[in-house]
């Protein structure tokens, strides 16, 4: 077998593989030897029937099909890791017979591959750089969260309804007098400043009483989702059965010892470490984003459809988890927003082209500026790793994977890529009214 590598429009390699008559004669006999069971010949028992008998009954091609597939499988791999250091494939090959006889067979694989990124400037560039700081106010905040989360419900009779309180309800809405489909529930529970209903409906139920009966009267927003209600006002005549408020834990050491900490203190403490390691993260992600933006702003690559189509694949991947984290099926939702999975795919477009030119840039950097992880820093990283899930270096590496330490390895020159380019470009402080 020999082949040839051409390069090809829109980031794509032609693969033209040429085999021998030999060759050729050898993957039809295996065709044969593989296939023959499937075909029956009077005066033969199936499956026993001679080659050229099979052949002059089905054709003289009943076999290529499988024999140019043996032979596409048997060689297509080998070139690739031969070529390797020319071209990355980043999709299935598209596969044509150029010629076929009996003397040779060209077979002709065209292959996405990895294109080259273009890159105008990656230095000297004002890039802006976003720092988050952690305030008392937000630790704070965080703390009234907890105790939120840790609330105790408790049944409220000696006083109205309000904002926090969950009450248990009956309604019934009409425009102009009449029921509408939808406008009604009996023993629902809404929590009152949630936003669950339209605007104006749980401001006028807090103040009830249990047991009281009152007409609310809203008006439905102008960009409600039912065509028949937009704009339009209603009154829903709601009845209060039993209201449940929130008794937030105190303040004092018992709440402490209950989330973790020997003090108030010390939690406060804890909370704000927190809330800087994840401020400290924020900044640098965005920072990292801004620059990778700014330098993609004079880029260009010519990347094939696969990689686009694979990127988007990935996104809609996360919108499925996503989805079910909250109980809803990917199905489902297509089906209640009237689009199909392709359909809905297109809207990952964008994000995905940019993500890939993104990360082709990144690529031709580490490889152009020549950055290399160290043995010494891939060990580091393993250790703290092992750290913190509270394993020893040593006892954790034969739990990993090659893919994890290949992670790691990534890991470590993405981090020194950005280190250098955050010390080679103008980095400006966002002021903070433009975070």
């Amino acid at each position: 077998m020999n082949y040839k590598v051409t390069p090809a429009e829109k980031s794509t390699v032609k693969i033209a593989f040429t085999f021998s008559a030999e060759e050729w004669a050898a993957a039809n006999d295996k065709a044969y030897l593989e296939n023959r069971k499937k075909f029956a010949v009077n005066g033969f028992r199936k499956g026993k029937a001679p080659k050229h008998v099979l052949e002059m009954y089905y054709g003289k091609g009943l076999f290529y099909e499988d024999a140019l597939n043996d032979l596409f499988a048997e060689h297509y791999p080998a070139v690739l890791e031969k070529e390797k250091d020319a071209f990355t494939p980043v999709g299935d090959p598209a596969l044509s017979v150029e010629e076929i006889s009996e003397k040779k067979v060209v077979l002709t694989a065209t292959t996405p591959v990895k294109p080259d990124v273009e890159i105008e400037k990656y230095t000297g560039i004002k890039i802006e750089k976003f720092e988050y700081n952690v305030t008392d106010a937000d630790v704070e905040k965080e703390i009234d969260a907890t105790r939120e989360r840790l609330a105790e419900h408790v049944e409220v009779t000696d006083r109205p309804a309000q904002k926090g309180d969950t009450v248990n309800i009956d309604f019934e809405g009409k425009l102009d007098g009449k029921p509408f489909d939808g406008g009604s529930a009996q023993g629902y529970d809404l929590t009152l400043g949630a936003g669950q209903f339209i605007p104006g409906f749980e401001d006028q139920v807090a103040g009830m009483n249990v047991g009281e009966t009152k007409d609310v009267n809203v008006t439905f927003p102008e960009d409600y989702q039912a065509e028949e209600l937009k704009g339009k006002p209603a009154v829903f005549t709601v009845t209060l059965h039993k209201i449940t408020g929130k008794v937030l834990p105190e303040l004092n050491e018992e709440f402490a010892k209950k989330v973790g900490s020997d003090s108030i203190d010390a939690f406060r403490a804890k909370v704000r470490e927190r809330l800087e390691k994840s401020a400290a993260s924020r900044s640098l992600n965005e920072t990292e984003n801004a620059i990778i933006t700014e330098i993609a702003k004079g880029a260009k690559a010519e990347i094939p459809d696969a990689m686009i189509e694979k990127q988007e694949e990935y996104s809609m991947q996360r919108m499925e988890y996503s989805l079910m984290y909250q109980g809803i099926k990917l199905d489902d939702y297509l089906k209640y927003i009237g689009q199909t999975r392709e359909e809905y795919k297109k809207n990952f477009e964008e994000e995905a082209r940019r993500t890939v030119l993104h990360q082709l840039i990144v690529e031709k950097l580490i490889k152009e500026l020549k950055i290399e992880a160290s043995s010494e820093e891939v060990e580091a990283k393993i250790a703290e790793q092992a750290a913190s899930v509270g394993k020893e270096a040593a006892e954790y590496k034969k739990t990993m994977d090659p893919r994890q330490f290949e992670y790691i390895e990534g890991d470590i020159k993405v981090t020194k890529l950005f280190d250098y380019l955050q010390a080679n470009n103008e980095m400006v402080t966002a002021k903070p009214e433009e975070k």
